[in-house]
């Protein structure tokens, strides 16, 4: 599969994971499906909702980690967005998020958070600057592949 941006959706999300760095960004894409793969019609920035509430969700989770290592995006932004996505015949297509002074792999907590039919768009950070921007999906065993980014033009 393909995930098709725009240049301005690769920018909305650079310049996200920059003003709220050193702090982890997020927000939801949304798109359409193909036969040939995704194709992204809008990103939505969100506010990152990571608690000490949001971890206490996910048993054996280290509490201490803060916005710095952790995202959420609150259920009732995704309600909303759900709702507008069908609005407009679209599709959530994928979630993106940074990681701040790390690479944009993605971490094993990222893992057992994610949904199979999601692209994940993980921007690295390094020192304020957004440096590498990377999509991954879930294969049938629920590990991650790297997906390939196409530039449209």
């Amino acid at each position: 599969m393909v995930l098709k941006l725009f240049p301005e959706h690769l920018q909305t999300i650079s310049t996200h994971a920059e003003t709220t760095y050193p702090e982890e960004c997020c927000g939801i894409v949304l798109g359409y499906l193909t036969s040939e793969g995704k194709t992204v019609v809008e990103v939505m920035p969100t506010k990152n909702a990571w608690n000490a509430e949001t971890a206490a969700d996910f048993p054996g989770e280290d509490t201490s980690f803060s916005k710095r290592r952790r995202y959420a995006i609150a259920p009732q932004v995704m309600l909303q967005a759900q709702r507008e996505a069908r609005e407009r015949n679209l599709n959530i297509v994928g979630i993106y998020h940074s990681h701040t002074d790390h690479p944009a792999t993605p971490s094993e907590f990222d893992r057992q958070c994610a949904w199979q039919e999601y692209s994940y768009i993980i921007v690295s950070v390094q020192s304020g600057k957004a440096s590498d921007i990377k999509s991954w999906t879930l294969d049938d065993s629920h590990q991650f592949q790297q997906e390939a980014i196409e530039n449209k033009i």
